[in-house]
């Protein structure tokens, strides 16, 4: 099973081709969610501050979201810093906060071109003002955008989230605004900061470990998921070609059967 989950990194990629020969067009999956790891292991490799992996890491961004919109992913989530990150050294987390300012501020001309539209999911109360001014101004900038929805989840956490949707529903049972005999999946659904978005077909997570990390624990059920030990800087088109070859390989039954195996 874990050999279908886990790709070994087999050496140095280089970028993809124009055309991946494996990839069925018909098959893209329309949400890619990608816990984005290994910036700093890419950095002591290098004998290299860790800021200089974030940075690194910030590139790929770029690469990967050209990617995604051009092999038509309609959306694209990174997990760009968890409610656990502020754990992390202070100078660590204040680059960190600045780094969506600098990529923002650098490539939203680009995004706008493009069609991307940019949105966020996690608290922006905690967020620095300079970090919120940047996601809001390329929020606003992008808005009337349809295409490919770049979706950061910048200072989330799912169980603080799934506990905030649980919480709305209990003020509104409280305040007989609705029954608790009303609540199902789909109203838990609509109260989650991705109500608006499809679940993920698929999610990535780089730098060979293998678990979720508090990330979107409600919409991840039925996702197929694909690891690499490949690190964040490292990872590039043709890793992002790979693992969509393999999740169109697999057969995603959502709890059912094949056809073949009921005869």
């Amino acid at each position: 099973m874990l050999d279908k989950l886990i790709r070994k990194k087999g050496g140095e990629s280089k970028a993809g081709n124009a055309e991946h020969p494996e990839l069925d067009e018909t098959m893209i999956p329309r949400h890619v969610a990608i816990i984005m790891d290994g910036n700093g292991r890419w950095a002591k490799k290098r004998s290299l501050p860790r800021i200089a992996g974030h940075h690194e890491g910030m590139k790929t961004v770029r690469k990967i979201t050209r990617e995604a919109d051009r092999l038509g992913i309609k959306v694209l989530t990174l997990y760009a810093f968890s409610t656990e990150n502020w754990k992390r050294p202070k100078p660590e987390v204040e680059f960190l906060m600045r780094l969506p300012e600098e990529f923002l501020g650098t490539y939203l001309p680009e995004l706008v071109e493009r069609n991307v539209r940019v949105r966020m999911i996690g608290d922006h109360a905690h967020l620095p003002m300079h970090t919120r001014r940047a996601i809001t101004k390329a929020m606003e900038a992008t808005a009337e955008n349809d295409g490919l929805i770049l979706n950061f989840a910048m200072n989330y956490g799912s169980r603080a989230e799934i506990t905030e949707a649980v919480r709305s529903i209990a003020k509104a049972v409280a305040e007989n605004r609705m029954s608790a005999e009303d609540i199902d999946e789909s109203l838990i659904t609509g109260a989650l900061m991705t109500a608006e978005l499809p679940e993920p077909d698929l999610l990535i997570r780089t730098s060979g470990e293998v678990r979720l990390s508090n990330f979107m624990l409600w919409q991840l059920a039925y996702t197929e998921f694909w690891f690499t030990e490949t690190l964040w800087p490292d990872f590039d088109e043709s890793r992002l070609q790979e693992a969509i070859a393999v999740y169109q390989a697999r057969n995603r039954r959502y709890g059912g059967v094949d056809k073949e195996d009921t005869d």
